[in-house]
């Protein structure tokens, strides 16, 4: 779901915005305002998307668009064409001119979409690891394996292991659906580096790893399906 606000002072242009996004099923609006010193930096944080008109009571919309750290998608929606390029500048991703059709609106929340299922499939792929006030991004492609060792959880990558307080059951869970097994009590495997098993072990790079029967069947199960 994308959550939306609108930055409007027209109320029969907030009505037709309001009537396009009931008919987009992956939209919700959360909020309607007519001037951006109404918006509070927490409502801006909670939304992916701001539809935004260009003259406002107070503040026009580019520079309401100026004051802000941390800009969610923004989709200018305007009578006015001159002000294209200014808003491009401060990276909006579509323009509307009023009056614009739903289909032209469809086409514009379209690609906020896109864009926004690229970027979470970005930070999917990868970790921020705190460990001896370091913190280490890495990606999941990286990994080979996780070791629980008492209180804390090895993450031995290609080119690195690195010792973060946690537990394995944790990461399991966070690790689920991204192509890890569990494989014993103590591991969690990344099935892109397994290189083969036999008996009751798998060979993951140079790494020789255990496999307990617990967990055998499931593990195998989805190496096949990986």
């Amino acid at each position: 779901m994308i959550y939306c606000l609108i930055l409007e002072d027209e109320p029969a242009a907030v009505e037709v915005l309001k009537s396009y996004i009931s008919q987009t099923p992956f939209i919700e609006c959360i909020g309607v305002y007519e001037s951006g010193l109404d918006i509070s930096p927490e409502e801006i944080l909670k939304a992916d998307l701001l539809f935004l008109d260009i003259h406002l009571p107070e503040l026009n919309g580019i520079s309401f668009l100026k004051t802000l750290e941390q800009k969610p998608r923004v989709i200018v929606t305007t009578a006015y064409a001159e002000y294209a390029v200014e808003a491009f500048e401060e990276e909006t991703t579509d323009y509307l001119v009023k009056p614009f059709s739903y289909e032209r609106f469809s086409k514009a929340v379209t690609r906020v979409r896109q864009q926004l299922s690229a970027e979470k499939g970005v930070r999917q792929k990868q970790l921020l690891l705190y460990a001896d006030k370091t913190t280490y991004k890495i990606s999941l492609a990286s990994i080979l394996y996780l070791k629980a060792e008492v209180d804390y959880v090895k993450f031995v990558t290609t080119d690195n292991q690195i010792l973060v307080l946690d537990s394995l059951q944790n990461w399991e869970e966070k690790l689920s659906g991204f192509g890890f097994a569990r494989i014993h009590r103590s591991y969690i495997v990344n099935l892109e580096k397994v290189d083969k098993t036999s008996q009751n072990q798998v060979f993951a790079g140079e790494s020789i790893l255990p496999v307990g029967r617990t967990y055998k069947e499931q593990f195998l199960a989805a190496l096949r399906k990986g």
